[in-house]
């Protein structure tokens, strides 16, 4: 690895050091005022955004990027004012740095509290998605923690844009400014710079496609936060209602194919396919969606033959993985076979055959009646998320506020010694 980029790891690692002993104790009222004021800035300054991001929009084109990755990366009216409202919302959240999680009296005479304290310094390496300057700003920040942003080469104006009133906001509260630092360059030699920086850096999230998650898993020293596939299944149980079903498959499927949320494959009881017969891929063939399938399902007209690993891919596309089950066991079995542990939904209306789903399946998030595309930290109450974790230390599901907190314990007596 280049030199010159060890070094500038090393200036920024410190500077986020320092930014963040000192973030580890600045007050609630501080904190939400940085992001409440750099919500102002983003809205103010939309169009110096949009400016950015057609610059980003034009790269992506020359590069080549799929139409899911450059939907990803495109900033309009409504994603920047989704960029604003999840600002204001993790400033209006308690603080979870000082939460007393648990406390207890000694007979030795000790009173012990655990308390939620900040992990340090957070690095993100994120690909596309300019939003995430924003939530992964604006959630280290609460819990009190420094972030180095290493954005994609792809969306470097616009993250480049929305960083500058992330600083705005920390200026105008008094906080330090390396609180929140974007990597200023798009050579990759920063990545692997990051993923050594055991010295700096507490923990890394990636936020990104496969290639970039696998890498960071393999080569990084600090520890990480992050899930490598969104494999999210969808099953149609024997009790499920057939209008909720036909609601939730296609939203499931089709809302934002580009998410890590969205379904990559539908699970149908036989009981449910031969009562209301092919109506679930027959609305997703309808949307425009290519049907991946085998078997029984291959006579329904407009599916096509699964490949051997097509049951198992995340598609990232309007492309679906289908499959007719025996029961709920069946797709349990199917799940735990190709799953990736990230999310997965039980459309029934058996309370008995949800709670065995739900018992017997560990991926992170697990829904009954609710599209997979609510797998987001925004639409769980977080205000936004930084990620998605699919581990089974630390944090899982979507990472908020409170996920990017440690604790320590604190311990009291009176003149008290150990005999």
């Amino acid at each position: 690895m280049d030199g010159q980029y060890t070094d500038l790891m090393a200036e920024i690692g410190a500077k986020a050091r320092a930014a963040a002993a000192e973030l580890a104790f600045a007050s609630s009222e501080r904190k939400a005022a940085a992001l409440i004021s750099a919500a102002h800035e983003v809205w103010e300054r939309r169009q110096e955004i949009f400016d950015a991001n057609v610059l980003d929009l034009d790269f992506a084109a020359q590069k080549g990027l799929s139409p899911a990755m450059i939907d990803r990366l495109r900033l309009d009216e409504t994603r920047l004012r989704g960029i604003v409202d999840g600002l204001r919302a993790v400033a209006e959240q308690r603080d979870p740095v000082g939460r007393v999680l648990a406390e207890w009296d000694r007979p030795n005479g000790l009173h012990i509290q655990r308390v939620a304290t900040p992990l340090g310094v957070v690095g993100v390496i994120y690909e596309s998605r300019p939003n995430v300057t924003a939530d992964a700003g604006a959630l280290c920040l609460k819990a009190g923690n420094a972030v180095i942003l290493r954005g994609g080469s792809e969306s470097f104006h616009s993250s480049e844009a929305i960083h500058g009133c992330m600083i705005r906001g920390l200026q105008q509260a008094g906080l330090p400014e390396a609180a929140i630092q974007l990597v200023p360059t798009r050579e990759r030699a920063m990545v692997e710079a990051m993923l050594k920086a055991v010295d700096y850096i507490d923990v890394i999230v990636p936020r990104g496609g496969k290639g970039l998650v696998g890498l960071v898993q393999r080569e990084a020293r600090v520890p990480v936060f992050a899930h490598l596939d969104g494999i999210c299944h969808v099953y149609a149980d024997r009790d499920a209602d057939l209008e909720k079903a036909r609601r939730v498959v296609l939203n499931a499927k089709t809302r934002r194919t580009g998410i890590c949320g969205a379904a990559e494959c539908l699970l149908i009881d036989w009981q449910f396919y031969t009562k209301h017969g092919p109506v679930l891929i027959e609305d997703l063939l309808k949307a425009g969606v290519e049907v991946r399938t085998e078997g029984e399902l291959l006579k329904v007209p407009g599916t096509v033959q699964a490949a051997p690993d097509d049951f198992g891919r995340e598609f990232l596309d309007m492309i679906i993985a289908a499959k007719l089950v025996d029961g709920v066991d069946e797709a349990i079995a199917h799940i735990r076979r190709y799953g990736s542990g990230h999310t997965e939904s039980i459309l029934t209306e058996n309370d008995t055959t949800a709670a065995r789903f739900f018992e017997r399946l560990d991926s992170a998030i697990l829904m009954r009646n609710a599209s997979t595309q609510f797998a987001d930290g925004g639409e769980f109450g977080m205000g936004a998320e930084i990620g998605i974790a699919t581990g089974k230390m630390h944090a899982r599901g979507p990472v908020g506020a409170e996920q990017l907190c440690s604790f320590k314990y604190l311990v009291t007596g009176d003149g008290t010694i150990r005999g």
